[in-house]
């Protein structure tokens, strides 16, 4: 094993729990940025199309209303 990864596999690796624990921490973290991600470009390519852009011309606000 290269001297280089060797403290990374005593920190991570090692022991089960800890792996666990890393696997779980980076699929949630890889989650969370695949969905912003996602959720972005779904935004762009749909833009003026969505209720959060059209809901002004249907929507009557209070400060419409007076």
């Amino acid at each position: 094993m290269p001297a280089a990864s060797r403290p990374i596999y005593n920190t991570l690796f090692r022991k089960n729990f800890v792996f666990l624990g890393v696997v779980f921490a980076s699929a949630f973290a890889f989650e969370m940025t695949y969905d912003n991600a996602m959720d972005k470009l779904w935004d762009r390519f749909n833009k003026g199309r969505q209720w959060k852009d059209i809901r002004a011309k249907y929507v009557k606000t209070e400060e419409d209303e007076e």
